[in-house]
């Protein structure tokens, strides 16, 4: 049963003497900071004014959380299960020391892990009854000087840690003090070293340079393990070199949250890719000649594509089209004999109804029923037929699926997605029937367009129309064209024949050798 410290005797008798004394003077520090800030209307400051106690807060609180530091090592130390009855989290009825803090705290244990991890670096060590200098020294001594946030010495503390906690590298132990005290001048603006070789490290005074926030200091590190590991990861890379990891978390939101992390080379390829594909749908489309004439005649209205994706979601749909494309590569290893094939399953009375969800084998989340009819439209159905008691009676044909040479001919008319500036390749897209199958539109070539996930997910609510003419789609965005003028979407190229003479022949607008122009 967890004992409250407040009601133990040697509680109350701490409260006394000297050492009650001082927790006055704490109270009455904390409620004189209590009582300011209430007074101050933070909204009416000036400028200046909200500058001057952003920066005044700021430093009364680094005191206190160097202090809630050193307070939660401790205690954590002596609260540490190998002290068996004589854990102070025993003897408080906690079940272990996180669970100690949290309740002495009533903050969160990953708060209190974060605060023990760095008090482990910059606390003094006990050996053999001798006191030895934290870990990083220069960064405790900054921190006790209140110049150093706890944020910009977790950060130098990380980007050390390999040299100075784990001994990896055969880096000169000088060197890496002068990294720490390079990382904590820049951090803080001032010079921090022993006036003697006896003495302790304080600050010795300004530095000539500026003072960098915690997020820069991310970046210093890593100029400063290049240079104290010069040869990089070798001859030990093997067993030191960081491995790329990626998982799914807990379903969360209606959304499995990634975790891992990859390597800066992984990295580069990945970030290389988003750039390539991102700077193709967001590059700026100025209207052709013809558009602009219809424009200043007040026939068409200016605009850009809608896209209100932010940069997170056209990654997500970008690494969508990757994977969908690998799992459709016939080289792709099979499961069973079969493709990897997402399989969803759905009422046929909701899948009517168009109301309910879906479920994906193996995946918590339900899908809508919007989805589960864009999966149908590009890769079929195969209906399974129940008795009352559950069995299995029998398995329908697969309906509602383009083939794969139907698909084929439409990519050789489409190109890729229709929808105008677009430029997702043919193998990203998905078929779309422009006459819905449920309402009898047929499965043919002549009422399937190619449609990139994006576009076929918003087909619907986004204002595009689409109609065949002659086998051929169409399109009217009615928030472009009031008029509601159905034009033809840029054909595959190849549909535009080479000139005789490319050199010298200038075709009109309109030839039979000229291409047409976009939309």
């Amino acid at each position: 049963m967890w004992r409250d410290p407040a009601h133990l005797p040697a509680v109350q008798r701490a409260q006394t003497g000297v050492f009650g004394e001082k927790l006055q003077v704490l109270a009455e520090a904390a409620a004189a900071v209590q009582e300011v800030m209430g007074s101050i209307d933070v909204d009416g400051l000036n400028d200046a004014e909200l500058v001057a106690l952003t920066q005044m807060t700021e430093k009364v609180g680094r005191p206190t959380d160097l202090a809630r530091v050193r307070t939660a090592t401790v205690v954590d130390y002596r609260a540490r299960t190998g002290l068996g009855r004589d854990s102070l989290a025993w003897r408080l009825g906690a079940s272990h020391h996180t669970d100690l803090l949290t309740r002495l705290t009533g903050a969160s244990g990953q708060e209190m892990k974060r605060r023990i991890r760095l008090g482990d670096k910059i606390a003094p060590r006990m050996m053999g009854g001798t006191v030895l200098d934290p870990v990083f020294p220069t960064v405790a001594a900054a921190l006790a000087a209140g110049e150093l946030g706890l944020d910009a010495a977790e950060e130098i503390v990380k980007g050390l840690a390999d040299y100075k906690v784990h001994g990896r590298f055969d880096a000169n132990p000088a060197d890496v003090d002068a990294a720490e005290a390079g990382l904590v001048e820049s951090a803080t603006g001032s010079v921090y070293g022993r006036s003697t070789d006896e003495s302790p490290i304080t600050r010795l005074g300004d530095s000539d340079g500026f003072s960098y926030p915690a997020d820069a200091l991310r970046e210093m590190a890593l100029q400063w393990q290049a240079a104290l590991n010069p040869d990089g990861l070798a001859p030990n890379e093997d067993l030191l070199e960081a491995k790329s990891t990626f998982s799914f978390g807990g379903l969360r939101n209606g959304l499995y949250p990634l975790r891992g992390g990859v390597t800066p080379d992984l990295k580069g390829i990945i970030q290389t890719l988003f750039n390539t594909y991102q700077s193709a749908r967001t590059a700026p489309r100025f209207p052709t000649a013809d558009e602009q004439e219809s424009i200043e005649a007040g026939e068409l209205v200016p605009g850009e594509i809608l896209d209100d994706r932010s940069g997170g979601e056209k990654r997500a749909d970008i690494l969508r089209g990757i994977l969908t494309q690998i799992a459709q590569d016939p080289r792709t290893p099979t499961m069973g004999g079969m493709p990897p094939t997402v399989m969803v399953h759905v009422s046929a009375a909701d899948l009517l109804a168009g109301i309910g969800v879906g479920w994906i084998d193996g995946i918590d989340g339900p899908i809508s029923m919007k989805t589960i009819n864009q999966m149908i439209d590009n890769g079929g159905i195969r209906p399974v037929f129940f008795g009352g008691n559950g069995a299995v009676l029998a398995l329908g044909n697969k309906a509602r699926c383009f083939s794969p040479l139907q698909r084929r001919a439409i990519t050789a008319r489409d190109g890729g997605c229709i929808v105008p500036s677009c430029t997702s390749p043919a193998q990203w897209t998905e078929l779309h029937h422009v006459i819905p199958w449920e309402h009898g539109g047929r499965t043919d070539i002549d009422n399937g367009v190619l449609l990139c996930w994006y576009h076929h997910h918003t087909i619907n609510t986004a204002g595009w129309k689409i109609r065949m003419v002659n086998g051929c789609p169409s399109e009217a965005p009615h928030w472009f064209d009031p008029t509601g003028t159905w034009r033809r979407p840029n054909q595959h190229r190849a549909h535009t024949p080479t000139p005789e003479n490319p050199r010298t022949r200038n075709d009109p607008p309109g030839s039979r050798h000229a291409r047409p122009p976009g939309f």
